[in-house]
């Protein structure tokens, strides 16, 4: 669509393309120990659904335990996978264990034929390509990184005979003295000024100045230390000696006095003999005197949200080692015992309870100011997450957020003062003033609607009809008018309606496909897609049709 800039902006307000989401968050924190009676009542009422309070809190308690991943907190309480071992039979330079024993392949007898000069015969390079080349041998695509492998395990083995035969025969050099290149190239790096030849200090003093020497060392000290040319410390034989000094008179001043309104606390003044004597002693459950069998399960939900509020809150787990200061450091150690433990690597908290009955652990008040912790990544932090229309999108936070989700607490919604002790009675105090309706929390959309009140009177003559539709005459009542009328009628209804109409049929959907332009919302398809290399990107697939959960504006 092409349009003058003036009009750009009036059009955008209306546009069933301009969406947005809302995102607005809230806090719910778990239920303390102390206040469990009203939640347990509650929840075993039939009717607890049709609250709104109760409805919201359970919506969020199920996104908490679905976001909540047992392994992040009970680590040592996830089944162990065994991975299979892979033989490695046939891998390149490998020895076979039955040929161990031999007297040729014995580990002590090849160290000792190493010592005294004989080395095993190696692979000619025939031998080496043949070998390759053969089907016979396993983990073929690993060849180049055994054969690397194994020759540096060579290489190193020559290294440590070398050595030991040098430590052996430290005489040999000077009994045999012969000029062969090695000798000769000994003596041309003992006559160069490269920080790791030998005597290069000492020939720096006599073919360079004082300054020259000094701005040698600054810039090649590290160097000389590492190769040992100059020590890391003076020794204490070398060190400047102090001719005849007198002792100065240490005199001491004092700057400060104490004001005369101080008073020496008694508790600074303890006599050390008479302090109890302390020994630090490991504790155990084994020092109770009670089998491990007879210990009280504990219960998953509560030690699971105990210790996602304390790292929440706290920074750290329960049984982490925390540093206080500079001295101490708290090591805390805590065991949980569950009856449905070990849990899967992948397991969260919603499916470790699913068999489980309904209950509810989290509080039905919410608060909007943020506490002591990062609410970027926060698990008691919910989201709406809806979207809407540009004009919708106004009264869906002053009507939802302003005059429901804010007031539930003690205004839009009155509990009994004896709510603490378990009493479950509650009343709407509120109720729209357009419409014959009443506000309901949807669980399957998630958010308040509008439920009208029908008059009985209505009912009268209504019949059921067929779910089959096969046949024109199995259609519905609403169904069989014409198209026309089908377009003036859903032209009454919001955008809440309209979108489950579109649920019913094909003949319905396209007739709520008439009022996009009006209210409709047009968004894109997002899909994930992973590479083969592990990366992954979000592309837009298509563009939908659909209406948002927003009722009329009351």
């Amino acid at each position: 669509m092409t349009m003058t800039r003036q009009r750009l902006a009036q059009h955008l307000e209306v546009c069933p393309a301009s969406v947005i989401t809302c995102t607005l968050e809230w806090n719910r924190w778990p239920v303390n120990e102390t206040d469990t009676t009203f939640y347990r009542n509650a929840v075993q009422d039939p009717n607890c659904m049709s609250e709104l309070d109760l409805a919201m809190a359970l919506r969020d308690q199920k996104l908490l335990f679905s976001s909540i991943q047992m392994k992040t907190l009970f680590p040592e309480l996830i089944e162990k996978m065994e991975e299979p071992e892979v033989p490695l039979e046939g891998a390149v330079g490998g020895i076979d264990p039955e040929c161990w024993e031999s007297p040729i392949l014995n580990p002590e007898g090849m160290f000792e034929n190493s010592l005294n000069g004989e080395e095993g015969q190696e692979l000619t390079q025939e031998e080496r390509l043949a070998l390759a080349r053969s089907k016979d041998v396993a983990c073929m695509e690993n060849y180049g990184t055994w054969e690397r492998m194994f020759a540096k395990e060579k290489e190193g083995c020559k290294q440590t005979v070398k050595n030991l035969e040098d430590k052996c025969c430290p005489n040999k050099d000077k009994e045999e003295p012969r000029v062969t290149p090695q000798n000769s190239h000994d003596d041309i790096t003992r006559t160069g000024l490269a920080p790791w030849q030998d005597g290069v200090l000492d020939r720096l003093c006599k073919e360079v100045n004082v300054s020259e020497y000094n701005m040698y060392l600054v810039h090649n000290g590290c160097m000389l230390i590492n190769f040992g040319q100059l020590a890391a410390c003076t020794p204490k034989e070398k060190d400047f000696v102090y001719g005849s000094l007198e002792p100065i008179e240490v005199q001491t001043v004092h700057t400060f006095n104490i004001p005369t309104s101080y008073r020496v606390k008694r508790s600074h003044l303890k006599d050390p003999s008479q302090m109890v004597k302390k020994t630090h002693q490991n504790v155990d459950t084994s020092d109770l005197g009670i089998a491990i069998e007879d210990l009280p399960k504990v219960n998953v939900i509560e030690a699971t949200l105990l210790c996602a509020l304390e790292r929440e809150l706290k920074g750290h787990q329960i049984c982490e080692t925390v540093g206080t200061d500079g001295l101490y450091v708290d090591c805390g150690t805590q065991t949980f015992d569950f009856h449905s433990s070990p849990f899967k690597s992948d397991a969260s908290l919603a499916s470790v309870v699913e068999d489980q009955p309904q209950s509810l652990h989290v509080q039905i008040q919410t608060e909007c100011v943020t506490r002591r912790h990062n609410k970027s990544c926060s698990a008691f932090t919910y989201l709406c997450c809806h979207a809407f229309r540009r004009d919708e999108y106004p009264w869906h936070f002053r009507n939802v957020h302003g005059d429901i989700q804010s007031c539930l607490t003690g205004w839009f919604l009155q509990r009994c003062p004896l709510a603490y002790l378990g009493c479950t009675f509650s009343q709407k105090q509120f109720r729209p003033s357009k419409y014959q309706a009443t506000v309901s929390y949807d669980t399957d959309l998630s958010t308040f609607i509008l439920q009208p009140e029908v008059a009985p009177s209505l009912y009268k003559g209504v019949r059921i009809a067929n779910s089959e539709r096969k046949r024109a005459r199995n259609m519905d009542s609403l169904s069989k008018l014409p198209f026309e009328i089908l377009q003036h009628i859903v032209s009454f209804l919001d955008s809440v309606s309209l979108g489950r109409l579109s649920q019913v049929s094909q003949l319905m959907r396209e007739v709520c496909s008439t009022v996009l332009q009006q209210k409709g919302m047009v968004y894109l398809k997002w899909e994930k897609k992973t590479y083969s290399h592990g990366g992954f990107t979000w592309r837009a697939r298509k563009k939908e049709e659909g209406n948002s959960f927003m009722f009329g504006p009351t």
